[in-house]
């Protein structure tokens, strides 16, 4: 029986597109930045060190290890970098809560998902720290629920789309695939957790799939249909559209 709800945030429970978000976060970290490196010189290590997070399977390193272990060759003392940065998501990363599009929704699902007796994780891509997870949450007003767990690069080994970023979410809430639905808006890097058994529902609203790859999930549909579905699950209400 499903118990537990793994959400993704970017294009999820967060309503916007994820490529502006990206697009709108480079801009500004490079403009924090641009008073020690030409800008473009900084995204490019930015990038090339995120990509480092994503492509490393080392059970060893955190996705935080593996980052900061490829930010080399910076011609700024190690301290000065990670106090612009910390100064960057207190101070700077909040303002990205321009590129939100409103939807009350968001805050019900997850209000919902708690009020029905479901355990929670906020499932998102594991690339960015945990202040800047929880303020993306703030801006949802979902920054406060107890959740079962939620991924940052702190606290994890690998990233989405691995299936070793899902074995590890299960692994740590010590749960079985079957008892959980993975709910997300990208065609590959959320719906890979059906491999596992993990039941998908994907969010029809801002729907990701760069390889145009085949859809195949359990289940499809808007917010209005994810909720039918938790109550469905929960003995509820019947679901409507969501095939």
């Amino acid at each position: 029986m499903i118990d537990t709800l793994l959400f993704d945030l970017d294009g999820t429970l967060l309503p916007l597109d994820t490529d502006e978000f990206i697009n709108a976060y480079l801009k500004l970290i490079a403009k924090r930045m641009s008073k020690f490196f030409d800008p473009q010189y900084f995204i490019e290590h930015l990038l090339n060190s995120t990509m480092a997070m994503v492509n490393n399977l080392d059970p060893t390193k955190t996705n935080k290890e593996v980052f900061w272990e490829n930010f080399v060759n910076i011609p700024i003392e190690r301290e000065k970098l990670y106090f612009e940065v910390e100064e960057f998501y207190e101070k700077d990363f909040p303002t990205l809560k321009r590129v939100l599009k409103p939807n009350p929704l968001s805050y019900k699902v997850i209000q919902t998902s708690f009020n029905l007796g479901f355990e929670v994780v906020i499932a998102t891509n594991p690339i960015f720290p945990e202040c800047a997870v929880k303020e993306r949450l703030r801006w949802i007003n979902a920054e406060n629920f107890p959740y079962k767990l939620i991924t940052t690069y702190e606290n994890m080994h690998y990233t989405k789309p691995h299936i070793q970023y899902y074995e590890e979410i299960l692994t740590l809430i010590k749960k079985s695939p079957e008892q959980c639905l993975m709910i997300g808006n990208d065609a590959e890097e959320d719906l890979i957790a059906r491999r596992l058994g993990i039941k998908t529902f994907l969010l029809k609203d801002f729907i990701i799939n760069r390889k145009n790859n085949k859809i195949i999930s359990d289940y499809i549909g808007s917010f209005h249909e994810l909720l039918n579905l938790l109550l469905k699950l929960r003995g509820g209400t019947n679901i409507e559209h969501l095939r």
